[in-house]
């Protein structure tokens, strides 16, 4: 089983997202992340997604989105070249020497504090979802107050394209 970034062009309307997420529960599959965002034609979404899935199983379910009405085109990414990128916030707890020590760490990953106060940090982080969890792991001995991932979104690298 391997993760798998499965880029998908599908009409905007209503219940569109939910024949997508059903096709998955369906067949017992999971979603780990799911990003979905309306495109620079209003008449189509793009939504990306990631899912661990075996070589079989990403056929399948590629056959299986495709046979959607309100699926227009789609695209396996990790089946070559591709550009990823995840955002994440997350407040830390941060009082006397953790405040330092918190800045530092987000200094070496390139994360920019957005908000603080007297007792936390907010911290917003984009890159790949291991910079991601590497950074939760550098954290650790941090108290994370809350926390939220807006799921990867991705692009074929150079001249390949998802449109129609």
């Amino acid at each position: 089983m391997r993760r798998r970034i499965i880029s998908v062009l599908l009409e905007n309307e209503a219940g569109a997202l939910s024949r997508v997420v059903g096709l998955f529960a369906q067949r017992n599959y999971n979603i780990e992340t799911l990003n979905v965002a309306p495109t620079d034609d209003e008449t189509l979404s793009r939504l990306t997604l990631t899912t661990l899935a075996t070589d079989e199983q990403v056929e399948q379910i590629t056959k299986q989105l495709n046979k959607l009405i309100e699926v227009v085109k789609l695209a396996n990414l990790t089946d070559g070249d591709h550009l990823e990128r995840e955002l994440m916030l997350i407040k830390l707890k941060a009082t006397g020497p953790q405040r330092d020590e918190i800045k530092r760490t987000s200094d070496i990953f390139r994360a920019q504090v957005v908000d603080v106060t007297q007792n936390a940090y907010t911290i917003q982080l984009t890159g790949t979802s291991g910079k991601l969890d590497a950074f939760l792991r550098a954290m650790s001995d941090s108290t994370v107050l809350e926390m939220v991932r807006s799921g990867v979104s991705g692009l074929s690298r150079g001249e390949k394209v998802l449109s129609i």
